[in-house]
């Protein structure tokens, strides 16, 4: 993917009061978004229902963030982590993101994810963090130059 590079300096900040919810099936794909998610995404439902959560995966993400989240979620435990997503317009948003299990009779039936507003601070630890890690595993590391 080639995106113009100042398309990824917009920020959209979650709002104190809003909880970011969505809902997905065992594969990762959105069963449920609820009206927060698409605002904050820049989605329609209709465009998040039926596909994969890791639409709005941010390429600053580490991948290993992605791993340890997924074999969390898989050993039936809780994953809890900050999360930079994309949105469909190519800025982003930050959250804190609860990931679990919902399990009907005992049988895990699909992932539910609430999401939460974090600190300036906590985001610019985590851009550092995040970016440390994309270049330490030798993934695409983000530049932004001036002419």
């Amino acid at each position: 993917m080639q995106y113009n590079e100042s398309e990824f300096l917009i920020e959209t900040v979650v709002p104190e009061d809003e909880l970011i919810i969505s809902r997905t099936n065992l594969q990762g794909i959105i069963t449920y978004a609820n009206e927060t998610f698409c605002e904050i995404s820049g989605y329609t439902e209709a465009e998040l229902i039926g596909k994969s959560h890791s639409l709005v995966r941010h390429p600053d993400m580490p991948s290993v963030v992605f791993k340890e989240l997924w074999l969390t979620i898989k050993e039936e435990k809780q994953w809890s982590g900050i999360v930079k997503n994309l949105r469909k317009d190519k800025g982003f948003y930050w959250v804190h993101a609860i990931i679990s299990g919902v399990y009907k009779d005992g049988v895990l039936v699909e992932y539910k994810s609430l999401r939460t507003p974090i600190t300036f601070e906590q985001k610019l630890e985590h851009q550092r963090l995040y970016d440390k890690m994309r270049k330490e595993n030798g993934e695409k590391t983000r530049t932004v130059t001036y002419e």
